[in-house]
């Protein structure tokens, strides 16, 4: 049946109904089961599989990539995920290309890459020029669009070109989500994304997951896991399950919300580099428009100077000053203060929230106006 984004979300993941029985069932916290005999049903200890994972990873599956055979594999953490596909697919000898200008923990993962002995190269998100350094590489890592900078490349053009020099490609996915861009329909071997941010959106839980339309692909992100045991907890998949029946309705709000702020941002002289990739004029729109069918609720810009951008976070009332993005709550951030992103120190990244747009809006620019006085 071709059902909308917003009844998939409600309804993913749920289970056969059964009379008497919730629909959607509790947390099941196990450290082992009963196993008489030998081993052979889905579940024997707690480390391996879940009856709350498997609810949640139907869930996950069914919104990247609706009626297609693919398998999710959720994690503790949108970092675990990240370094699941990377430890499980590579070898030393082995090349990995990454964006230079990527989630702010790329670096990390590159640092025990190299002491395993895997080349990392980097390149920009924008302009495609990943390919540039694509050469014998085995993993081709995507992020688009590329947080916190907003660029975006063509992920078509990147799979096809990958795919004939031989090499697996993964999108970070966290800040599209599944409803906003689909990398797995797009080409891509996997898609990741850490669930802490949009997919779950009320900024209460860490988690993470990686999907795959390979299953032997697939089987070794799980194995993985297993491995290093970077597992959820079984509350933590019930409430991000839970969560999931609202995600079309909390980013349609957030996606309008955030087109209506950059909007409202680009008639300040005070606001330069104003980035959105659903505003007509962001250098991104025309490849967005391609790949995207939301465009998020990060919108990122720059103030004149550091205590200018420090000025106007304190100054807003309705938007909290904490990092991450994605949630019901608008968050900003000068995002220079952690250092490792390539930003200058006035630049903001800006996590529209579940408010009235009119609120928010009128709360931004009056901050605006009392940080430029």
């Amino acid at each position: 049946m071709n059902i909308g984004d917003g009844t998939r979300a409600v309804r993913a993941g749920l289970p056969d109904p059964v009379k008497y029985e919730p629909t959607l069932p509790g947390p099941v916290f196990a450290a082992h089961y009963h196993l008489p005999g030998e081993p052979t049903g889905p579940y024997t200890y707690g480390r391996d599989e879940n009856p709350t994972w498997t609810h949640l990873e139907r869930a996950i599956s069914e919104l990247e990539a609706p009626g297609e055979p693919v398998e999710t594999v959720v994690f503790a953490s949108g970092m675990a995920a990240i370094s699941a596909v990377a430890f499980s697919q590579l070898r030393a000898g082995d090349a990995m290309v990454l964006p230079d200008d990527g989630y702010q923990a790329l670096p990390l993962l590159r640092e025990r890459l190299e002491a395993y002995g895997v080349t990392v190269r980097t390149a920009p998100t924008a302009a495609d020029a990943q390919l540039r350094v694509l050469e014998g590489a085995r993993l081709l890592w995507i992020e688009t669009p590329s947080n916190p900078g907003l660029d975006v490349c063509d992920i078509r053009r990147l799979v096809k070109e990958a795919h004939a020099a031989g090499a697996l490609v993964a999108v970070d996915n966290t800040l599209a989500t599944p409803l906003g861009q689909r990398p797995l329909e797009l080409g891509a071997d996997f898609s990741v994304a850490s669930d802490t941010k949009g997919m779950t959106g009320h900024g209460d839980i860490l988690l993470g997951h990686v999907t795959s339309g390979n299953p032997e692909l697939a089987a070794g992100v799980r194995r993985w896991r297993k491995v290093v045991g970077a597992i959820p907890g079984p509350m933590e998949a019930w409430l991000a399950h839970r969560s999931l029946a609202t995600l079309q309705l909390r980013v349609d709000r957030q996606c309008a919300g955030a087109l209506i702020l950059a909007r409202a941002l680009e008639a300040r002289a005070d606001v330069d580099g104003l980035r959105y990739p659903g505003l007509p004029g962001d250098p991104s729109y025309r490849i967005a428009s391609q790949q995207m069918r939301r465009f998020g609720s990060v919108v990122s810009f720059v103030l004149p100077d550091r205590e200018w951008a420090e000025r106007f976070l304190d100054g807003l009332r309705l938007v909290d000053d904490a990092t991450s993005f994605g949630g019901v709550r608008s968050t900003a951030e000068r995002r220079g203060r952690w250092g490792g992103d390539a930003v200058p120190e006035g630049f903001i990244r800006f996590s529209v929230g579940a408010e009235d747009p009119e609120d928010l809006v009128a709360d931004v620019l009056r901050a605006l106006d009392e940080a430029a006085s």
